[in-house]
């Protein structure tokens, strides 16, 4: 079985992929398929993975429908957001990333994913998740909700995204969020 199909197939990938994949593994299945991306895709039901040129652009973000924002480049230049910014009719969250391996993003995996979730809990709610270019810090956390709220593998979680949208965690993140899934399924098994 090819990457490529591997990557077409959640669950043809554990035919290669019988164990947790290793960060290399994952960082393979990144690189397949597209390499370029729209600035904003809705990834999963009425949650929109994007860039700064739509979080700085609150027609935009009207026109979508959001009504939260989670901010993974919090206070980082050109990602200032704030409640300020987008008014009183979207509530906002702050995470104030570095889009570097060396950043600890964990802290917020758990925290972010629960903003998510409250979020789509509440009737009409459309979520817009964003950093600068919208492929790492904001790919990370919606990669972590999908993780802790529907249980997906990371594999399968970036799988799910990549239907929609090219992402590209950076490799600490990508640790980061390989020790998320071995710590879940380890709960779980």
């Amino acid at each position: 079985m090819s990457m490529q199909s591997t990557m077409n197939n959640p669950q043809g990938a554990y035919a290669i992929f019988p164990t947790i994949p290793s960060v290399k593994d994952l960082t393979e299945v990144l690189y397949g398929g597209k390499r370029f991306g729209n600035h904003v895709d809705e990834v999963w039901p009425n949650l929109f993975i994007g860039d700064m040129s739509v979080a700085n652009d609150r027609y935009s973000l009207w026109k979508l429908g959001i009504t939260h924002v989670l901010n993974a480049a919090h206070g980082r230049m050109y990602c200032q957001g704030s409640h300020d910014f987008h008014g009183s009719t979207v509530d906002y969250y702050g995470v104030p990333a570095d889009d570097s391996p060396s950043f600890d993003l964990s802290p917020y995996f758990f925290p972010s994913a629960d903003y998510i979730q409250n979020a789509l809990n509440t009737t009409g709610a459309r979520v817009f998740v964003h950093c600068a270019v919208g492929v790492s810090r904001s790919a990370s956390l919606v990669l972590a909700y999908l993780i802790i709220h529907h249980r997906y593998t990371l594999l399968e979680a970036i799988n799910k995204v990549k239907e929609r949208r090219w992402i590209f965690p950076n490799r600490g993140f990508l640790k980061q969020l390989h020790a998320l899934d071995v710590k879940l399924r380890k709960n779980i098994v």
